[in-house]
């Protein structure tokens, strides 16, 4: 029985080219891997979780870029002609995806602005979420109910986004509306304390109340209040419970819409008459029966 020997269907030379060719693959990977997380570590603890993820995106292609300019000339593969053929090719694509040029150009331009990074909670034509990343060709974000929203750069550019999260403090506007029969000032009272005993609102800036206007059927108050910005919600949610029930411990009212029907003297009531009883209507019908 004959022994299965490899040489007799492919050339020692290509052997070895081969092994060479596995060598450097393992070689290379585990290196760029390793140069790609030291890059994004460093990067992020110097600046920013967004330039570290963009440094170890910037060291993974390139570390993939050499080792396949390596492992084509171990193979012997020229690179002249496949240049000018990728030239030929970058020019078609080009063409055909115009679209995604002018993403990656506005990416340039996010990375370069900075209206936002890594981490920060944007709001773009009413999506709002926390950013995850920042790439070629779009930006994408994790909503507050953990869904995935893709969006591309372009049209990040072209709209409005709003940083939620780019200044340390963050003020609430709390929408409160109280009765005319209502003493303004013992209100204002009212709400400093509440403003002063929430232990998520700040002293400074300082609390202010903003007469709005005399409504339908309330006068409406506008209560400013600062804090930080990772604890918006938490001041959103308690200072409203809390001036709720302080309202309700100093008999404050809060009034609601009410509706009144009236009829004037042009319009006259919709007539109505009686036209018999229902012991009437069952007589009738008795008789009609019999």
């Amino acid at each position: 029985m004959e022994i299965f020997n490899i040489y007799n269907y492919v050339s020692e030379e290509v052997v070895f080219q081969f092994i060479r060719v596995v060598l450097i693959i393992a070689v290379t990977l585990p290196i760029v891997f390793i140069l790609r997380n030291w890059a994004r570590s460093f990067f992020t603890k110097k600046y920013s979780t967004h330039y570290g993820m963009l440094a170890g995106k910037v060291v993974f292609y390139s570390g993939m870029i050499i080792l396949i300019i390596t492992i084509l000339g171990q193979m012997g593969i020229s690179l002249a002609p496949l240049l000018a053929g990728a030239g030929i090719v970058g020019v078609a694509l080009g063409f055909a995806s115009q679209t995604s040029v002018s993403n990656i150009i506005s990416g340039l331009f996010l990375i370069a602005e900075q209206p936002f990074k890594v981490d920060d909670i944007i709001n773009v034509n009413g999506t709002i979420g926390i950013v995850m990343s920042i790439d070629v060709l779009s930006v994408k974000l994790r909503t507050f109910d953990n869904m995935f929203v893709r969006i591309p750069n372009e049209m990040i550019i072209k709209t409005e986004v709003i940083n939620l999260t780019r200044f340390p403090i963050r003020r609430f506007n709390a929408k409160v509306s109280v009765a005319y029969r209502e003493d303004i000032g013992k209100v204002r009272e009212i709400l400093m304390e509440v403003a002063q005993k929430n232990k998520y609102s700040l002293s400074e800036p300082e609390p202010q109340i903003i007469f709005e206007a005399f409504g339908t059927s309330s006068i409406d108050l506008d209560f400013r209040i600062w804090a930080q910005v990772n604890e918006w919600i938490h001041l959103k949610n308690t200072i409203q419970e809390e001036i709720k029930k302080r309202f309700d411990e100093e008999d404050i009212e809060i009034p609601f819409p009410h509706v009144s029907l009236y009829a004037g003297s042009e319009s006259k009531p919709l007539p109505i008459e009686m036209v018999a009883k229902a012991e009437n209507l069952r007589n009738e019908a008795d008789e009609a029966d019999n």
